[in-house]
């Protein structure tokens, strides 16, 4: 196994010259990144219906095509979706990445093309490997196997050739040789529908393994983490992996999570690496292991335009490229993808730290939200389930906000709502049921999160009293004017002052 380890990571080391190459290069790899997939896509219907081969410049293909949000090439995707080719991108697409949905639908089903499997998803987590091999050469990472808990994958209702599933499920379906033989459980238990039953059979099958690495979202490492220690009896995962030694994790903010992982893996030598991979693509990696910036990865098949806040509401919007971004400025990420989302608003803000290399911090998204377990509930989400709520029991909602409630040592985590009533419901209680039942109905990642309690749990309702969010924005110095109450918050900023306004 040493010399395993040894070939791999030489292997990887190679890779990190060409990453050297586009930070030292950034405009001139992003340029023929442009020009590959534009001339790539010019005789899709999509090229042909925006003239591709006339375009030759970034500021011409700004002018012609304009910005998407899913709404907006919905009607693509469901033919693609059926069979239908040659629609967004040349190759063949048979895999659609299950996200959570719009305003208008439960779910998005995201295009992924061979090329983004290869060149942008593998390509990202290898780099990861890679940056890390680079950054602790004394590794024996690959002398033992990694933990990827991934979701389920199943053909779709529209065509026994694509098939759906979270985007995670769809990378280990496709993985390469080398990656399959280094990774534990097997494809079956890590892609078995019933997270209840995975979560064990991965907890019985790796206590026996030589685990060296986990990889995942770090609500699902927390519980796996936990039912580990429950049937070993030990007090944290090196008693039960002592070779333990690297984490590369993304998906939502680590923050709220760094304190736990310590207490489960209480060794200062345990290294952890955060990736930016969505299901639109792979966009960026920590490569420093002294901050918690990420580079932007500029080689991955993705062209970039970065749309500033405060322009996001205008009709049609003026994007800036990478050459044209400030440290310091909110920007809205744009991109044009090697699976055909072109000129797509994916809904992340980001921040740049430095811009020789680029690297940058996510910023939030585009519209409120909460995703501290992968749930990414939205605004709009939280008003169907409020007005739902409300229709049944006959209330009348004055104001409201929402935020997470962490895990604590033995509890799944959970949403804290304060809501104030300028008309009470009928009943307070079925109120709250119907709140956590709608959200469920719309939303299939907070319902996939509220599974038998285990990353979330109901969510905690505060009846507040009259005017207590008067009080609250008066408190802050934010009466009048174009001030309004926050309604979802990723954090807890908002809450604990409301809380205490109760408590008082």
């Amino acid at each position: 196994m040493a010399l395993l380890n040894s070939i791999f990571t030489w292997f990887m080391k190679k890779r990190i010259h060409q990453i050297e190459l586009f930070m030292k290069y950034p405009h001139d790899v992003q340029e023929e990144w442009f020009q590959s997939l534009i001339s790539t896509a010019e005789a899709t219907e999509w090229g042909k219906k925006y003239d591709y081969t006339s375009i030759l410049t970034p500021e011409i293909f700004k002018e012609r095509v304009p910005i998407q949000d899913y709404d907006d090439i919905k009607g693509y995707v469901d033919r693609m979706i059926k069979g239908e080719q040659n629609i967004l991108w040349p190759s063949d697409i048979k895999w659609f990445a299950k996200s959570s949905g719009t305003t208008s639908d439960r779910s998005k089903f995201i295009p992924v093309s061979e090329e983004a499997l290869e060149e942008c998803h593998f390509q990202g987590g290898k780099d990861m490997l890679t940056i890390y091999c680079h950054n602790r050469p004394e590794n024996r990472v690959f002398t033992g196997k990694s933990v990827v808990i991934g979701g389920s994958s199943q053909i779709n209702n529209f065509s026994p050739d694509s098939y759906y599933g979270d985007l995670s499920s769809i990378l280990i379906r496709n993985l390469p040789f080398w990656a399959e033989f280094k990774r534990t459980p097997n494809m079956e238990v890590t892609l078995n529908p019933n997270f209840e039953e995975k979560i064990e059979q991965i907890a019985q099958i790796t206590i026996k393994e030589n685990v060296t690495s986990l990889a995942g979202v770090p609500t699902w490492n927390i519980v796996m983490a936990k039912r580990i220690l429950e049937i070993t009896g030990k007090d944290n995962l090196l008693e039960v992996w002592p070779n333990l030694e690297f984490y590369g994790h993304g998906g939502v903010s680590f923050k709220p999570y760094r304190e736990q992982f310590h207490k489960l893996i209480p060794s200062d030598k345990m290294y952890y690496l955060e990736n930016y991979n969505a299901s639109e693509g792979y966009f960026g990696l920590q490569d420093k292991s002294d901050s918690e910036d990420l580079l932007l990865m500029l080689d991955y098949g993705i062209y970039y335009e970065f749309l500033p806040v405060e322009r996001i509401h205008e009709e049609n919007p003026a994007t800036l490229r990478l050459d044209q971004v400030e440290i310091g400025k909110n920007y809205a990420l744009i991109i044009s993808t090697n699976a055909g989302l072109w000129r797509y608003k994916i809904g992340d803000t980001i921040k740049f730290t430095s811009l020789s290399p680029y690297r940058f911090q996510i910023s939030g998204r585009t519209k409120q939200y909460i995703n501290t377990f992968g749930e990414e509930v939205i605004v709009d989400n939280a008003e169907q389930a409020l007005a739902e709520a409300s229709k049944l029991t006959n209330a009348r909602i004055k104001d409201y906000t929402a935020g997470p409630v962490y895990f604590r040592e033995a509890e799944a985590g959970a949403h804290e709502w304060v809501i104030e009533f300028e008309q009470q419901p009928n009943d307070f209680n079925r109120f709250c049921e119907i709140l956590d039942a709608k959200l469920r109905e719309i939303n299939s990642d907070y319902d996939a999160k509220r599974f038998k309690n285990m990353a979330l749990q109901a969510p905690i309702v505060h009846n507040a009293p009259s005017d207590t969010f008067y009080k609250w924005m008066k408190s802050r110095g934010k009466l009048g004017g174009q001030n309004k109450v926050p309604r979802l918050s990723n954090n807890r900023e908002y809450l604990d002052p409301l809380l205490k306004i109760l408590q008082d």
